[in-house]
This record gives C-alpha cells, structure tokens and sequence, in this order.
C-alpha cells in the first residue's frame, strides 16, 4: 500500500491502577503482559498493526522500562526497531498526548490500547477504510451492544444508551489531521468518568444534555455533534460489524471469555483444515 494511505499506530500499554485484577489473577507485572492462549497481550496486538498494510510507524507508549524485561518478546522488538517504545505517563490521555507528540503533523493516527486481545488486522483495516470516508476530523469506534450480546451471552460491557440503540466502544480512535488531535484535550477532562456515561455528559455537555440522555432523546450523531462541539473537532462514529471489536480485557471474566473464543476459533480452524 502507498505510504501516504497508511496511518501511523499508537497503542497504550499501562496500566490504571497499581493492583489490575488481570495482571494479579496472571502473575505478571502488568496487564498488557497476560498471556491469552500462551501470547501476551501487548504481542497479540502488535502482531495484529504489523500484519496490516494499512498501518506504518508502530509507537508503544507503556508499560514502565523497570518491568520490560518481563516480557522478553517485547523487549527484542523494541531493541531492533519494530517499534519505537515510550514511557507512559500518569493517564491514558497524557500518555496518547505524549506519543501523538512523536508522530509527525502530517501523519494520520490510529489509537489502541494492548488489551484488545481480539483485535484483527480485518477489524483494523475495516475501521480505518471507513474512516478515511467519513466527513470529519476524527472517529471512533463501536459496536452495537446487541450485537456483542448476540455473539457473547451473558457478557457485561459498559453500554452508552441513546435513542438510536445501545453501543460500546471498542478502543478504535483515528486521528485524520492534525487539529484532531486536540481531542486528547477533551479527553483529560472526561477520562476519569468514562464508566459513567450520564455523568460524563452532563459534566461536559450540561444539565440539557445529561436529561436527553436519560430519557434517551439522543441519538448517536446528536450526542457526538455536541461533543464535537465542545471539543473544537468534528467526531463521528464508525459501527465496527464485528462484534468482537467491543471484547478488550478490562477484568478477569473478560480474559476467560477471550480465551474461549480464541480457543474455539482455533478449533474452527482446525476443523475447516481437515
């Protein structure tokens, strides 16, 4: 693929807290590190942007450099080049500032995280072809919650619920030039309610804004129109028909369910070979 059709990756690698259920209930530093089905996360994900021809410059920001030596693997791609590694700072939104600062202004962007253990190469390929169509300055990902139930009953995911149906992100951003990357501003000041949908928008959007949602009188254009507003950068949506996209690794429960399901894919698989 031409270079200038590629987009630069950045994919977060820290963890949130000092004591992540994952990486406890694993034995590791931290969570990126988990083995899924024997492969790190962090691995799995990096395997995924590598085998991508839409996707160039791989920038790793996190875990700490004390525990890199943790994850051997990791450690070797780092020293080679494969990746350009960085320390992570205090959030998810100062440590993306962080890396964005790296990449150059010409440069699109994708943003993940390495607890997306289910991520593809078709899944990242899809979102940013339908990106790149989309008339605005950056998108995010979803799916549409009942598609995750479909596909995974009894799964529990944060759900943001608006008139047009429920949806749950999928750790997907794109950054399309370079004054979206002012939505990391935006970003900071909501971080910290993300699990909070109701709360988030009223903190952001106002008292108007946190009743629609409520009474759910918004619909998923409605809600990012008035965030863009706020944020000074037009947002749209791009609804991922995979609804594994919205499976990342928050909790235990998440890390058994993903190894089910790579599992008996990889049984499919097998199957389908003989």
């Amino acid at each position: 693929m031409n270079k200038k059709n590629q987009f630069s990756a950045l994919v977060l690698a820290a963890d949130r807290t000092t004591s992540d259920p994952v990486a406890n209930k694993s034995g590791m530093a931290c969570k990126a590190f988990a083995p899924i089905c024997g492969t790190p996360m962090v691995i799995r994900v990096l395997d995924t942007l590598e085998a991508s021809d839409m996707i160039g410059n791989i920038i790793l920001c996190g875990p700490p450099q004390s525990i890199l030596s943790d994850c051997p693997e990791l450690q070797q791609r780092i020293a080679c080049g494969r990746l350009i590694w960085l320390s992570n700072l205090d959030s998810p939104s100062r440590s993306a500032n962080k890396g964005l600062e790296y990449i150059n202004a010409s440069d699109r962007v994708l943003l993940t995280t390495a607890d997306h253990a289910l991520l593809t190469p078709e899944i990242v390929e899809h979102f940013l072809r339908e990106s790149i169509k989309v008339d605005g300055d950056a998108t995010v990902g979803l799916v549409k919650h009942k598609d995750v139930l479909s596909a995974f009953p009894g799964t529990r995911r944060t759900v943001i619920k608006l008139r047009d149906g429920g949806f749950c992100g999928c750790n997907l951003y794109s950054f399309l030039n370079y004054g979206s990357r002012d939505l990391v501003s935006f970003w900071r000041r909501a971080e910290d309610l993300r699990k909070y949908p109701w709360r988030l928008v009223g903190e952001i959007l106002g008292p108007m804004a946190v009743l629609s949602y409520l009474l759910g009188l918004s619909t998923l254009d409605q809600a990012l129109d008035a965030i863009s507003v706020k944020a000074g950068v037009k947002i749209k949506a791009v609804i991922l028909p995979y609804p594994q996209a919205g499976v990342d690794v928050d909790k235990v429960e998440d890390m058994m369910l993903v190894e089910s399901i790579l599992r008996n894919e990889h049984c499919l698989s097998t199957i389908e070979k003989i």
